[in-house]
């Protein structure tokens, strides 16, 4: 279905624009009624009527075509490898990166500005340690995870809590900080070791 650019549509009369509407949902019942059945006299009356669109068109259209998609720049040099094809807009865009990645981060009044950037950065550009909660319960020979690590400690210990009051606790509970190296918090209970073999493997 045709379509006019909508700058030139504010400029159309009443008149033009309800002849246009109406060459235009002419073509679409066309387009609806087409099958392979249609005979060339119906084809010849859809290019009349196509025909008659395009003349309406033509005397509504007061301006050229844009030749880019940019808001502000619609009639503008083109550059095919622009998002909007705005070669103006695109030129700024490559100036803003370019400064931004020159220039680098700008120093703060009063401050030392550095001879050179390290090439390991700084120490506010290196991501946090992360530190998580491990609830882990004795099995009778070893400590296992007993639940979902938690980043939070007082969220990781309420579950504990809720585990030791369920109906099948474990012997022990202890909560474990996961932080570079592990680090035995606390400890719920005494844990005892027990062979799991009858008789003690005798």
């Amino acid at each position: 279905m045709l379509s006019a650019p909508r700058a030139t549509l504010v400029g159309m009369n009443h008149s033009q624009l309800t002849a246009l509407g109406r060459a235009l949902r002419l073509l679409g019942e066309h387009g609806e009624a087409l099958s392979a059945d249609t005979p060339d006299a119906k084809l010849h009356e859809v290019k009349d009527d196509l025909r008659r669109a395009l003349d309406l068109l033509e005397e509504s259209v007061s301006a050229a075509a844009p030749t880019t998609r940019c808001a502000e720049h619609p009639q503008g040099p083109v550059d095919e490898s622009a998002p909007d094809l705005c070669l103006l807009c695109e030129t700024r865009r490559r100036a803003a990166r370019r400064s931004e990645y020159a220039s680098g981060p700008r120093p703060v009044p009063g401050e030392a500005v550095s001879p050179s950037m390290s090439r390991y950065g700084v120490r506010g550009d290196r991501p946090q340690p992360q530190q998580r909660w491990l609830p882990e319960a004795w099995n009778g020979r070893e400590w296992e995870l007993c639940g979902t690590p938690r980043r939070d400690r007082q969220e990781a210990e309420l579950y504990l809590a809720a585990q030791r009051r369920g109906s099948r606790p474990a012997m022990a509970y202890r909560l474990v900080h996961e932080f570079t190296d592990y680090e035995v918090l606390r400890v719920w209970g005494t844990p005892v070791h027990v062979d799991i073999e009858p008789l003690g493997n005798l």
